[in-house]
């Protein structure tokens, strides 16, 4: 039987709670999808919706405990040795376009370290969970990170910006890099999921640029728990709050970061 503390309890019963809404909407995105109008101010509300659903539900089992959310923002709470990292919907254009690739995220801080994570698609109804020294599941399996240790046989994962973003350069040539020595490179669009992925050993590793703490917080306990490494593109620890994440086997990570760090500002103007 997997293991379930009752903090993971809680957050996994809030994220099943606030994910039921969210499927009657991924329903309803079909008729939006051929209005002029278009989804853009549905998928807001959804979203704005979903983090007050997960905040009340959250709040109402551990009264006091903080909250960092893409859309709230800092939420400080009478308990400032725990705060809770959410984001509602990561993978919002999928969602938005009708591509079930997307879930809620819920992270766990205690004394400023990740203990927790929680990541729900409701559409698939996969539940990846993760706590400190636990190890990571999907539903009742257990998660581990793939053995590969050379890059020609490895898949990876990135993502890359969208328009009004900075760095297309660096992130093509990044993706033209790794491309030309591993067995290929996949952009699903959400970052929580692409490591969930790394952790169930279907992608090798996984990098970005330009990722917020409420789209990293769970699959960074998620990939740690699998056996897996992450870290900042800079080759530092600080995967959340650096912007930038890298994560693999403790084999693949090295190589990856040497990669990357080559792909110099004259390769990517930007």
């Amino acid at each position: 039987m997997a293991y379930q503390s009752p903090i993971l309890n809680v957050m996994i019963m809030a994220a099943r709670k606030a994910g039921r809404p969210l499927i009657r909407d991924f329903g309803e995105l079909e008729n939006l999808q051929i209005s002029m109008k278009g989804p853009a101010d549905f998928v807001t509300s959804a979203d704005k919706r979903t983090e007050k659903l997960l905040i009340e539900e959250l709040s109402r089992a551990r009264p006091g405990y903080g909250f960092l959310g893409e859309e709230g923002g800092v939420i400080e709470g009478k308990d400032k040795s725990h705060r809770f990292i959410i984001d509602p919907i990561d993978g919002t254009t999928n969602f938005m376009h009708g591509v079930p690739h997307f879930a809620l995220s819920i992270g766990l801080e205690r004394e400023g370290v990740l203990v927790a994570g929680v990541l729900f698609n409701p559409v698939t109804d996969d539940m990846y969970y993760a706590e400190k020294g636990h190890g990571a599941y999907l539903n009742n399996k257990r998660l581990r990170v793939a053995e590969r240790r050379e890059m020609a046989t490895s898949l990876f994962a990135t993502g890359l910006p969208f328009m009004g973003r900075e760095g297309h350069a660096r992130a093509h040539a990044e993706a033209a890099a790794v491309t030309a020595v591993s067995s290929g490179i996949r952009r699903f669009g959400a970052a929580s999921l692409d490591m969930a992925y790394v952790a169930g050993g279907r992608f090798d590793g996984f990098w970005e640029r330009g990722l917020n703490p409420w789209d990293v917080a769970a699959g960074i306990v998620l990939v740690r728990e699998a056996g897996g490494m992450v870290g900042d593109l800079h080759g530092g620890p600080d995967a959340l709050n650096s912007g930038t994440l890298l994560c693999a086997n403790e084999y693949l990570q090295p190589q990856l970061l040497k990669l990357l760090k080559g792909v110099t500002p004259d390769k990517a103007s930007d």
